[in-house]
Protein backbone atom coordinates (compact mmCIF):
# COMPACT_ATOMS: atom_id res chain seq x y z
CA UNK A 1 0.00 0.00 0.00
CA UNK A 2 1.25 3.50 -0.95
CA UNK A 3 1.08 6.73 0.90
CA UNK A 4 -0.41 8.76 -1.96
CA UNK A 5 -0.73 11.93 0.37
CA UNK A 6 1.83 14.96 1.46
CA UNK A 7 0.58 16.89 3.86
CA UNK A 8 1.30 20.44 3.31
CA UNK A 9 0.04 22.56 6.45
CA UNK A 10 -2.28 22.68 9.29
CA UNK A 11 -5.60 24.68 9.45
CA UNK A 12 -7.77 25.44 12.24
CA UNK A 13 -6.81 22.13 13.47
CA UNK A 14 -7.29 20.52 10.09
CA UNK A 15 -4.47 18.42 8.30
CA UNK A 16 -4.24 19.88 4.51
CA UNK A 17 -2.50 17.42 2.09
CA UNK A 18 -2.36 16.87 -1.64
CA UNK A 19 -3.18 13.43 -3.75
CA UNK A 20 -0.27 12.39 -5.82
CA UNK A 21 -2.48 13.57 -8.78
CA UNK A 22 -2.82 17.22 -7.66
CA UNK A 23 0.51 18.14 -9.19
CA UNK A 24 -0.72 16.75 -12.91
CA UNK A 25 -3.79 18.78 -12.57
CA UNK A 26 -2.03 21.51 -11.26
CA UNK A 27 -0.06 21.92 -14.44
CA UNK A 28 -3.37 21.40 -16.63
CA UNK A 29 -5.08 23.95 -15.03
CA UNK A 30 -1.94 26.49 -15.69
CA UNK A 31 -1.45 25.23 -19.09
CA UNK A 32 -5.96 26.16 -19.91
CA UNK A 33 -5.48 29.04 -18.86
CA UNK A 34 -2.39 30.60 -19.80
CA UNK A 35 -2.52 29.59 -23.33
CA UNK A 36 -6.32 28.67 -23.67
CA UNK A 37 -8.48 30.82 -21.53
CA UNK A 38 -6.87 34.28 -20.93
CA UNK A 39 -5.34 35.22 -24.48
CA UNK A 40 -9.07 34.01 -25.87
CA UNK A 41 -10.71 36.37 -23.54
CA UNK A 42 -7.81 38.98 -23.18
CA UNK A 43 -5.79 39.22 -26.39
CA UNK A 44 -2.93 40.72 -27.17
CA UNK A 45 -1.16 40.75 -23.58
CA UNK A 46 2.32 39.74 -23.43
CA UNK A 47 3.46 36.14 -23.14
CA UNK A 48 4.73 36.14 -19.61
CA UNK A 49 1.75 38.14 -18.21
CA UNK A 50 -0.26 35.21 -19.21
CA UNK A 51 1.59 32.48 -17.53
CA UNK A 52 1.65 34.53 -14.54
CA UNK A 53 -2.20 35.25 -14.66
CA UNK A 54 -2.30 31.07 -15.10
CA UNK A 55 -0.23 30.26 -11.87
CA UNK A 56 -2.75 33.07 -9.98
CA UNK A 57 -5.53 31.41 -11.27
CA UNK A 58 -4.28 27.86 -10.28
CA UNK A 59 -3.52 29.33 -6.61
CA UNK A 60 -6.66 30.62 -6.26
CA UNK A 61 -8.17 27.90 -7.35
CA UNK A 62 -6.00 25.37 -4.61
CA UNK A 63 -7.43 28.08 -2.12
CA UNK A 64 -10.45 28.02 -2.93
CA UNK A 65 -10.90 24.08 -2.89
CA UNK A 66 -9.35 23.88 0.49
CA UNK A 67 -11.75 26.50 1.56
CA UNK A 68 -14.76 24.76 0.39
CA UNK A 69 -13.71 21.30 1.87
CA UNK A 70 -12.52 23.44 5.02
CA UNK A 71 -16.63 24.35 5.58
CA UNK A 72 -17.73 20.91 5.16
CA UNK A 73 -14.82 20.20 8.23
CA UNK A 74 -16.17 22.94 10.39
CA UNK A 75 -19.97 21.49 9.85
CA UNK A 76 -18.54 17.64 11.23
CA UNK A 77 -16.99 19.19 13.91
CA UNK A 78 -19.60 20.73 15.18
CA UNK A 79 -21.64 16.83 14.69
CA UNK A 80 -18.43 15.41 16.51
CA UNK A 81 -17.66 13.82 13.13
CA UNK A 82 -13.40 13.30 12.95
CA UNK A 83 -12.01 14.61 10.39
CA UNK A 84 -8.80 13.92 9.88
CA UNK A 85 -7.82 15.44 7.10
CA UNK A 86 -8.49 17.56 3.79
CA UNK A 87 -6.73 16.31 0.66
CA UNK A 88 -6.66 17.74 -2.79
CA UNK A 89 -6.80 15.62 -5.33
CA UNK A 90 -7.29 15.99 -9.17
CA UNK A 91 -11.00 16.91 -9.37
CA UNK A 92 -11.08 18.84 -6.15
CA UNK A 93 -10.97 17.74 -2.81
CA UNK A 94 -12.27 15.22 0.03
CA UNK A 95 -12.80 16.09 3.97
CA UNK A 96 -12.00 12.48 5.37
CA UNK A 97 -14.14 11.07 7.72
CA UNK A 98 -13.37 8.08 10.26
CA UNK A 99 -16.99 7.68 10.90
CA UNK A 100 -20.47 8.52 9.07
CA UNK A 101 -22.99 11.49 9.59
CA UNK A 102 -24.90 10.15 13.21
CA UNK A 103 -28.27 11.30 11.23
CA UNK A 104 -29.69 12.34 7.61
CA UNK A 105 -30.05 16.26 9.18
CA UNK A 106 -26.02 15.92 9.81
CA UNK A 107 -25.63 14.84 6.59
CA UNK A 108 -27.53 17.93 4.28
CA UNK A 109 -26.19 20.74 6.45
CA UNK A 110 -22.63 19.25 5.98
CA UNK A 111 -22.92 18.40 2.27
CA UNK A 112 -24.60 22.24 1.55
CA UNK A 113 -21.73 23.87 3.47
CA UNK A 114 -19.52 23.26 0.56
CA UNK A 115 -21.71 24.67 -2.24
CA UNK A 116 -22.60 27.75 0.05
CA UNK A 117 -19.14 28.34 0.72
CA UNK A 118 -18.00 28.29 -3.14
CA UNK A 119 -20.77 30.24 -3.53
CA UNK A 120 -19.84 32.94 -1.20
CA UNK A 121 -16.11 33.06 -2.65
CA UNK A 122 -17.87 33.68 -6.08
CA UNK A 123 -19.87 36.86 -5.00
CA UNK A 124 -16.19 37.61 -3.14
CA UNK A 125 -14.84 37.50 -5.86
CA UNK A 126 -16.64 39.04 -8.17
CA UNK A 127 -17.45 42.00 -5.94
CA UNK A 128 -13.40 42.63 -5.42
CA UNK A 129 -13.38 42.53 -9.83
CA UNK A 130 -15.95 45.22 -9.58
CA UNK A 131 -14.11 47.05 -6.80
CA UNK A 132 -11.07 46.83 -8.92
CA UNK A 133 -12.54 48.31 -11.75
CA UNK A 134 -13.35 51.45 -9.81
CA UNK A 135 -10.34 51.65 -8.52
CA UNK A 136 -8.47 51.13 -12.11
CA UNK A 137 -6.40 47.77 -11.34
CA UNK A 138 -4.51 46.63 -14.35
CA UNK A 139 -6.51 44.29 -16.40
CA UNK A 140 -4.29 40.99 -15.60
CA UNK A 141 -5.34 41.28 -12.06
CA UNK A 142 -9.09 41.94 -13.48
CA UNK A 143 -9.10 39.10 -15.30
CA UNK A 144 -7.66 36.92 -12.30
CA UNK A 145 -10.34 37.72 -10.34
CA UNK A 146 -13.16 37.64 -12.58
CA UNK A 147 -11.98 33.76 -13.27
CA UNK A 148 -11.94 32.75 -9.90
CA UNK A 149 -15.37 34.61 -9.47
CA UNK A 150 -16.96 32.35 -12.47
CA UNK A 151 -14.38 29.18 -11.39
CA UNK A 152 -16.21 29.13 -8.02
CA UNK A 153 -19.43 29.68 -9.50
CA UNK A 154 -19.22 26.22 -11.61
CA UNK A 155 -18.01 24.96 -8.29
CA UNK A 156 -20.74 25.93 -6.40
CA UNK A 157 -23.76 24.65 -9.27
CA UNK A 158 -21.67 21.66 -10.41
CA UNK A 159 -21.55 20.08 -6.81
CA UNK A 160 -25.01 20.85 -6.43
CA UNK A 161 -25.96 17.75 -9.15
CA UNK A 162 -27.46 15.05 -6.93
CA UNK A 163 -24.71 12.53 -8.47
CA UNK A 164 -22.89 10.65 -5.44
CA UNK A 165 -20.05 11.35 -3.97
CA UNK A 166 -20.63 15.03 -5.07
CA UNK A 167 -22.26 17.36 -2.05
CA UNK A 168 -25.09 17.25 -4.09
CA UNK A 169 -25.51 13.72 -4.23
CA UNK A 170 -24.81 13.55 -0.48
CA UNK A 171 -28.08 15.86 -0.33
CA UNK A 172 -29.90 13.58 -2.04
CA UNK A 173 -28.47 10.72 -0.11
CA UNK A 174 -29.70 12.34 3.15
CA UNK A 175 -33.37 13.00 1.59
CA UNK A 176 -33.44 9.41 0.85
CA UNK A 177 -31.82 8.29 4.28
CA UNK A 178 -34.40 10.81 5.93
CA UNK A 179 -37.39 9.22 3.81
CA UNK A 180 -36.70 5.43 4.56
CA UNK A 181 -34.66 5.26 7.43
CA UNK A 182 -32.12 3.19 5.37
CA UNK A 183 -28.65 4.74 5.15
CA UNK A 184 -27.04 1.37 2.86
CA UNK A 185 -30.02 1.73 0.65
CA UNK A 186 -29.95 5.47 0.36
CA UNK A 187 -26.18 4.97 -0.42
CA UNK A 188 -26.31 2.40 -3.13
CA UNK A 189 -29.46 4.35 -4.90
CA UNK A 190 -27.26 7.46 -5.07
CA UNK A 191 -24.04 5.65 -5.61
CA UNK A 192 -25.80 4.64 -9.04
CA UNK A 193 -27.16 7.55 -9.84
CA UNK A 194 -23.73 9.15 -9.27
CA UNK A 195 -22.19 5.98 -11.68
CA UNK A 196 -24.78 7.07 -14.40
CA UNK A 197 -24.10 10.68 -14.16
CA UNK A 198 -20.11 9.66 -14.84
CA UNK A 199 -21.06 7.81 -17.67
CA UNK A 200 -23.13 10.42 -19.28
CA UNK A 201 -20.27 12.83 -18.59
CA UNK A 202 -17.73 10.83 -20.38
CA UNK A 203 -20.70 10.30 -23.63
CA UNK A 204 -20.62 14.50 -23.34
CA UNK A 205 -17.04 14.42 -23.78
CA UNK A 206 -16.40 11.43 -26.82
CA UNK A 207 -19.04 14.23 -28.30
CA UNK A 208 -16.59 16.89 -27.66
CA UNK A 209 -13.89 15.52 -29.33
CA UNK A 210 -15.65 14.31 -32.03
CA UNK A 211 -16.86 18.36 -32.88
CA UNK A 212 -13.24 19.40 -32.60
CA UNK A 213 -13.40 20.44 -28.79
CA UNK A 214 -10.46 17.89 -27.75
CA UNK A 215 -9.38 19.57 -24.61
CA UNK A 216 -13.33 20.11 -23.28
CA UNK A 217 -13.71 16.42 -24.09
CA UNK A 218 -10.66 15.38 -22.14
CA UNK A 219 -11.95 17.08 -19.22
CA UNK A 220 -15.36 15.77 -19.18
CA UNK A 221 -14.38 11.82 -20.00
CA UNK A 222 -11.88 12.27 -16.86
CA UNK A 223 -14.22 13.57 -14.63
CA UNK A 224 -16.91 11.15 -15.61
CA UNK A 225 -14.58 8.25 -15.32
CA UNK A 226 -13.44 10.18 -11.90
CA UNK A 227 -17.23 10.23 -10.49
CA UNK A 228 -17.86 6.68 -11.63
CA UNK A 229 -15.11 5.39 -10.10
CA UNK A 230 -15.74 7.35 -6.85
CA UNK A 231 -19.13 7.03 -6.89
CA UNK A 232 -18.56 3.02 -6.60
CA UNK A 233 -16.23 3.54 -3.95
CA UNK A 234 -17.88 5.46 -1.39
CA UNK A 235 -20.68 2.59 -1.15
CA UNK A 236 -18.32 -0.17 -0.44
CA UNK A 237 -16.38 2.28 1.96
CA UNK A 238 -20.12 2.49 3.79
CA UNK A 239 -20.35 -1.67 3.22
CA UNK A 240 -16.91 -1.63 4.80
CA UNK A 241 -17.51 0.74 7.94
CA UNK A 242 -20.69 -1.00 8.74
CA UNK A 243 -18.70 -4.43 8.16
CA UNK A 244 -16.22 -3.58 10.58
CA UNK A 245 -18.21 -1.48 12.90
CA UNK A 246 -17.17 -2.15 16.45
CA UNK A 247 -15.33 -5.39 15.26
CA UNK A 248 -11.87 -5.38 16.99
CA UNK A 249 -8.49 -6.25 15.34
CA UNK A 250 -7.95 -9.09 17.39
CA UNK A 251 -10.45 -11.13 14.93
CA UNK A 252 -7.87 -10.32 12.32
CA UNK A 253 -4.81 -10.55 13.53
CA UNK A 254 -2.16 -13.40 13.69
CA UNK A 255 -0.53 -14.99 16.66
CA UNK A 256 2.10 -17.35 14.87
CA UNK A 257 4.15 -14.14 14.64
CA UNK A 258 7.60 -14.46 12.06
CA UNK A 259 9.89 -12.74 13.64
CA UNK A 260 14.32 -11.75 13.16
CA UNK A 261 17.04 -11.21 15.57
CA UNK A 262 18.73 -8.14 15.50
CA UNK A 263 22.35 -9.45 14.67
CA UNK A 264 20.89 -11.38 11.50
CA UNK A 265 22.21 -9.63 8.41
CA UNK A 266 20.42 -8.13 5.65
CA UNK A 267 21.65 -10.83 3.21
CA UNK A 268 19.69 -13.59 5.40
CA UNK A 269 17.20 -11.19 6.05
CA UNK A 270 16.18 -10.89 2.34
CA UNK A 271 16.97 -14.41 1.54
CA UNK A 272 15.72 -16.28 4.80
CA UNK A 273 12.24 -14.14 5.58
CA UNK A 274 11.47 -11.60 3.09
CA UNK A 275 11.75 -13.92 0.03
CA UNK A 276 9.77 -16.73 1.93
CA UNK A 277 7.73 -14.97 3.95
CA UNK A 278 6.74 -12.35 1.89
CA UNK A 279 5.97 -9.91 4.14
CA UNK A 280 7.23 -6.34 4.45
CA UNK A 281 7.18 -5.88 8.49
CA UNK A 282 8.97 -8.10 10.40
CA UNK A 283 9.04 -7.60 14.35
CA UNK A 284 12.65 -7.77 15.82
CA UNK A 285 12.83 -9.93 19.16
CA UNK A 286 16.21 -10.31 21.08
CA UNK A 287 15.48 -13.01 23.97
CA UNK A 288 11.54 -12.22 24.40
CA UNK A 289 12.07 -9.12 23.93
CA UNK A 290 10.75 -6.77 21.40
CA UNK A 291 12.95 -4.34 20.17
CA UNK A 292 11.39 -2.59 17.44
CA UNK A 293 10.37 -4.04 13.71
CA UNK A 294 12.45 -3.67 10.26
CA UNK A 295 10.36 -3.26 7.17
CA UNK A 296 11.55 -4.80 4.02
CA UNK A 297 11.82 -1.85 1.69
CA UNK A 298 14.13 -0.26 4.08
CA UNK A 299 16.60 -2.69 2.97
CA UNK A 300 16.71 -1.10 -1.19
CA UNK A 301 18.57 2.01 0.41
CA UNK A 302 21.34 -0.01 1.40
CA UNK A 303 23.79 -0.89 -1.17
CA UNK A 304 23.32 -5.24 -2.20
CA UNK A 305 27.49 -5.15 -1.98
CA UNK A 306 26.87 -4.01 2.00
CA UNK A 307 24.02 -6.68 2.95
CA UNK A 308 26.70 -9.28 4.27
CA UNK A 309 28.28 -6.77 6.67
CA UNK A 310 25.18 -4.29 7.83
CA UNK A 311 22.75 -6.34 9.96
CA UNK A 312 18.90 -5.79 11.24
CA UNK A 313 19.53 -3.52 14.03
CA UNK A 314 21.63 -0.79 11.22
CA UNK A 315 17.62 -0.57 10.03
CA UNK A 316 15.55 -0.83 13.19
CA UNK A 317 12.56 0.98 13.29
CA UNK A 318 11.04 1.89 17.19
CA UNK A 319 8.07 0.54 18.09
CA UNK A 320 5.57 3.84 18.43
CA UNK A 321 2.32 4.54 17.65
CA UNK A 322 2.57 4.63 13.67
CA UNK A 323 3.58 1.09 13.47
CA UNK A 324 1.85 -0.86 16.76
CA UNK A 325 -2.09 -1.02 17.84
CA UNK A 326 -3.53 -2.70 20.97
CA UNK A 327 -6.08 -5.78 20.47
CA UNK A 328 -8.88 -3.83 21.18
CA UNK A 329 -8.50 -1.43 18.04
CA UNK A 330 -11.11 -0.76 16.31
CA UNK A 331 -10.67 -2.38 12.52
CA UNK A 332 -11.48 1.24 10.72
CA UNK A 333 -8.85 2.99 13.37
CA UNK A 334 -6.33 0.31 12.19
CA UNK A 335 -7.56 0.51 8.23
CA UNK A 336 -7.30 4.62 9.00
CA UNK A 337 -3.77 4.58 10.37
CA UNK A 338 -2.65 1.73 7.47
CA UNK A 339 -3.73 4.66 5.05
CA UNK A 340 -2.29 7.61 6.24
CA UNK A 341 1.26 5.79 7.21
CA UNK A 342 1.39 3.49 3.98
CA UNK A 343 1.99 0.53 6.52
CA UNK A 344 0.33 -2.55 5.48
CA UNK A 345 1.00 -4.91 8.84
CA UNK A 346 0.80 -3.36 12.20
CA UNK A 347 2.27 -4.90 15.10
CA UNK A 348 -0.35 -5.62 17.80
CA UNK A 349 0.90 -5.52 21.59
CA UNK A 350 -1.00 -5.81 24.97
CA UNK A 351 0.79 -4.69 27.84
CA UNK A 352 4.27 -4.09 26.01
CA UNK A 353 4.04 -7.52 24.87
CA UNK A 354 3.90 -8.72 21.37
CA UNK A 355 0.88 -11.00 21.05
CA UNK A 356 0.03 -10.65 17.06
CA UNK A 357 0.06 -8.85 13.80
CA UNK A 358 -2.33 -7.73 11.48
CA UNK A 359 -1.94 -7.65 7.69
CA UNK A 360 -3.94 -5.47 5.19
CA UNK A 361 -4.59 -8.30 3.06
CA UNK A 362 -6.23 -10.33 5.31
CA UNK A 363 -8.68 -7.35 6.20
CA UNK A 364 -9.30 -6.65 2.71
CA UNK A 365 -9.98 -10.29 1.99
CA UNK A 366 -12.48 -11.03 4.66
CA UNK A 367 -13.89 -7.58 3.06
CA UNK A 368 -14.23 -8.55 -0.45
CA UNK A 369 -15.60 -12.13 0.59
CA UNK A 370 -18.57 -10.14 2.87
CA UNK A 371 -19.13 -7.77 -0.70
CA UNK A 372 -19.71 -10.15 -2.65
CA UNK A 373 -22.00 -12.07 -1.09
CA UNK A 374 -23.76 -9.20 0.30
CA UNK A 375 -23.77 -6.28 -2.50
CA UNK A 376 -26.72 -6.39 -4.19
CA UNK A 377 -28.79 -7.81 -0.99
Amino acid sequence: MLKRTLILFQLLGFKVGIDWTWPFLALLIVWSLAMGVFPHEYPDLAKDTYWMMGISGALGLFGSLILHELSHSLVARRYNIPITQITLFIFGGVAHMDKEPPNATSEFRMAIAGPLASLFLSVGFYGAQTLGHLQGLPLPILAVLGYLGFINLVLAVFNLFPAFPLDGGRMFRAALWHWKGDLRWATQLASRIGSGFGFLLMILGVLNILHGRPLNGIWFCVLGLFLDRAASASYDQLLARQTFEGEPIRRFMTTQVVTVAPDLSLREFVEQYVYRHLHDVFPVVNDSQLLGCIHARQVNRVSRQDWDHRIVKDLLTPLNDQNTITPDTDVMQTLSLMNRTGNSRLIVMAHDRLIGIVALKDILKFLSLKLDLERDR
